[in-house]
């Protein structure tokens, strides 16, 4: 398997740390608020990664933290007159909601900054005994990247040119304008945290190398994020991890491209920002998932309603193809393979390795839904109600173990509820009796209830409808 690793720039074969195991840390969100579009993203296309690596047979730990104290945090908190606590409380149950609607699995952790203080404090002292963070008279701690000869090597840039292309705001306590805190002195009405700086909490970026390190080792296989957290959080990581423990922090890092909305950029000032949550009122989150997979995750990627309509219809045509073949698994029978089934099941295991090839290379799952396609194009094209039960389990096997390794497809057929049942009953007697217009009668109740009819040689057969109404694209100005 290649992998692009941002930090060489170039694609490299994978190469686990430990055979048979994979360490995974993917940058979580900052709990204040429900997560939008372009948090998204990684969310899917890492929790995509660590499917696929199972799939390979990989024993995966996936970590994923939740950032529940900071700036924002606390200025919501403050306005809703709740304490911080409660406010992260609140926003890491939605994301769960809105992370499970997307097909998200759960993480094997989900640590929280509040919850390793001591890990956090232990790290900084570490750091401090080596010279690279330094107490001001504020409280403060400070990380001095000047005492880190590698500063610098993951965004590609040295110190010079990153200090004169930096924006940072002047700050005469700091001894480099790159320093960064490591902890934050307690300002009034802020919670705070007993440490040997004095009454303060944690910075952003330590609290992931603290946490990184507990959970996964001192050096991890993969760490993962937005492409707009290269620099400086993960930077910044770097600096610390290495800086404490003299070994590499990470041997691959993965970084997504950035989401435009209708050839945009994503912000509040434009009016195109808004979070997952007020898509769900439109769409199923699962054709979300499908847009972000439709393509390379390094791309730049375009969301417009447009796209996501079309992530939908292809959708569709798999879940249509799935019941299909169900329904002719349901009425099959045992039998011998004859030519075009030992055809189709040669272009089955074709499809497997060339679904596998595609993800192998830096994880292309825009070419991994292609083979899936291309298996429901040969699938059409060879089964039919005379096909033996083996073509056809084989076709289902394949379409629910691939889909299933990008998240997809994860509806069930619903079963027939008592009113359908009674309903199909009585057109199958008003067919045989060719009352017509009774049975097209019947035909559009059974359609009101939300199912697709079909009169085939075996039957009536029927599905749910995915398709439905919208309400008009709305944005809303994330809170």
């Amino acid at each position: 398997m290649l992998i692009y690793n941002t930090q060489t720039r170039r694609k490299e074969e994978f190469v686990p740390i430990e055979e048979g195991k994979v360490r995974i840390y993917a940058c979580g969100p900052t709990v204040y608020n429900y997560f939008h579009i372009g948090n998204a993203r990684p969310f899917i296309v890492f929790d995509t990664l660590r499917r696929y690596l199972e799939h390979k047979g990989y024993e995966v730990k996936f970590v994923q933290n939740f950032t529940d104290i900071d700036d924002k945090m606390i200025r919501r908190a403050n306005e809703e007159g709740i304490t911080v606590k409660e406010l992260g409380e609140r926003f890491i149950a939605e994301y769960y909601k809105d992370a499970d609607a997307l097909g998200i699995e759960r993480a094997t952790v989900n640590p929280k900054a509040t919850e390793h203080i001591p890990e956090i404090i232990a790290l900084i002292q570490k750091l401090e005994e080596k010279g690279l963070a330094y107490a001001v008279e504020t409280g403060d701690v400070y990380y001095n990247t000047k005492g880190f000869a590698g500063y610098g090597k993951l965004c590609g840039q040295c110190m010079d040119d990153l200090e004169s292309g930096a924006r940072i705001e002047v700050d005469n306590i700091k001894r480099n304008p790159m320093d960064f805190a490591l902890w934050k002195a307690q300002k009034p009405g802020e919670p705070a945290w007993e440490s040997p700086w004095g009454m303060g909490r944690p910075g952003w970026h330590i609290e992931c190398s603290a946490m990184s390190m507990k959970y996964l080792g001192e050096t991890i296989d993969i760490h993962c994020g937005g492409k707009d957290l290269v620099f400086p959080h993960h930077e910044n990581e770097i600096a610390q991890s290495e800086g404490a423990t003299g070994k590499p922090f990470v041997h691959y890092w993965m970084h997504n491209g950035f989401i435009n909305v209708d050839n945009q950029k994503m912000s509040k000032s434009l009016g195109n920002f808004f979070t997952v949550r007020d898509i769900a009122k439109e769409f199923d989150l699962e054709a979300v998932r499908m847009f972000m997979l439709s393509a390379h995750y390094r791309s730049p990627i375009n969301f417009s309603r447009d796209m996501i309509e079309q992530a939908k219809a292809s959708l569709d045509r798999l879940y249509t193809a799935r019941d299909h073949y169900s329904f002719l698994l349901e009425n099959a029978k045992d039998g011998e393979l004859g030519e075009k089934e030992n055809e189709l099941m040669a272009k089955v295991k074709a499809v497997r390795e060339g679904f596998d090839a595609a993800m192998d290379d830096d994880m292309n799952t825009a070419g991994a839904i292609a083979q899936i396609f291309e298996l429901v194009r040969e699938a059409n094209a060879a089964l039919d109600e005379k096909s033996p039960k083996a073509a056809i389990q084989a076709v289902l096997d394949a379409m629910e173990e691939l889909t299933g390794v990008l998240g997809i497809l994860r509806r069930k057929t619903d079963a027939k509820d008592d009113e359908v049942e009674k309903l199909l009953a009585a057109r199958a007697e008003a067919r045989a009796n060719k009352n017509w217009a009774e049975s097209d009668r019947l035909r559009d109740e059974i359609t009101k209830l939300g199912y697709i009819l079909k009169d085939t040689k075996q039957g009536q057969q029927i599905s749910k409808a995915y398709n439905q109404k919208t309400k008009g694209w709305r944005f809303y100005e994330a809170v």
